[in-house]
């Protein structure tokens, strides 16, 4: 990170008073986005907008770490735990979303703050959508057929050999998205990364990004620890009702999260709890990776250490 910004001292609090249309805090998966989010909430009139993509769903609030009710009592929180288990988000129905929400947020006099994950969804939101063309039907049906047969595995594998940026942001597990990133591959011959690089440089908002910057080392230990405090707070017995609803259906959208999957497997008798566990942690950290891996090449990042983030704690506190 090099050649990206990091903040020091009161910084933060100076770009907070210069005209930002929103403020986005992202970082890898358990690196406290939100509770820097609520820090600022503490002083400044605020909002806050979920893109995470897996925090959007209603039944599962432990399994997808949405913040908890007494968090959301702090300030406004939007697009969390509003979806069902059967329906998706796309990108353009977040961006859809997000904007209107952003400009209701402004109407109300407050900064919107985007917390979460998605790397895709908050680069789409600030830059538009790329104008990809319609998929070739004879593409998309073969790879069904593909799909169908020989299960996600070999799409995966191919998705990593020609698209690994964008292969490195999704689950393994996501059978739309993998298809649909080969079926653009196929049609066009231009990688769907490439497809969200080369849109409109032009940004749509006045957007302050604060990264924060835990590396995997400094973060493992909090990852497994934030497994256990979810199953603590009932993500197994969550995660069962929502499968029960579901008609025991392991395919459904819901469940393509980190968490589920796992539990699931346990569910099933595929795995030991402590096995299961032990595959969620790996898939959490896996996914920590991508997201680092994605979020280091926006160099618009302005990155803040723990040190730096506890500073600006005491600053929002009156301890500086």
């Amino acid at each position: 990170m090099n050649d990206q910004t990091s903040l020091k001292g009161g910084a933060l609090a100076q770009l907070l008073e210069e005209k930002f249309e929103i403020v986005c805090i992202l970082g890898p998966t358990g690196s406290g986005k939100n509770d820097l989010a609520l820090e600022m909430a503490g002083k400044i009139p605020l909002e806050i907008i979920n893109f995470d993509s897996r925090q959007v769903y209603a039944d599962l609030p432990v399994v997808t770490a949405q913040p908890s009710p007494e968090e959301q009592l702090i300030c406004p929180h939007h697009l969390y735990g509003f979806l069902n288990l059967f329906d998706r988000v796309s990108a353009g129905k977040f961006v859809d979303m997000a904007t209107q929400t952003i400009a209701t947020v402004h109407e109300r006099g407050n900064l919107p703050v985007l917390v979460g994950g998605t790397g895709l969804y908050l680069r789409s939101l600030i830059y538009g959508l790329a104008d990809i063309p319609q998929i070739s039907p004879t593409v998309a049906e073969e790879l069904k057929n593909q799909l169908e047969k020989y299960g996600v595995e070999p799409l995966r594998d191919e998705l990593e050999r020609v698209d690994p940026e964008y292969s490195a942001t999704i689950s393994s597990k996501d059978k739309q998205k993998i298809s649909r990133a080969l079926a653009v591959f196929k049609t066009t011959g231009v990688t769907f990364s490439q497809w969200h690089r080369d849109q409109n440089k032009t940004p749509r908002f006045q957007a302050l990004k604060i990264g924060i910057t835990k590396g995997l080392t400094e973060l493992a230990p909090w990852l497994r620890l934030r497994i256990d405090k979810m199953m603590d707070k009932g993500a197994l017995d969550e995660v069962g009702r929502a499968w029960k609803k579901s008609g025991y259906n392991e395919n459904c959208p819901a469940f393509s999260g980190i968490g589920c999957r796992e539990i699931i497997s346990f569910l099933k008798g595929d795995a030991s709890l402590e096995q299961a566990m032990d595959n969620w942690y790996k898939s959490t950290r896996a996914y920590a990776k991508r997201q680092l891996t994605w979020f280091r090449k926006d160099h618009n990042v302005h990155w803040l250490d723990h040190e730096e983030i506890q500073n600006i704690y005491k600053l929002f506190n009156n301890e500086a």
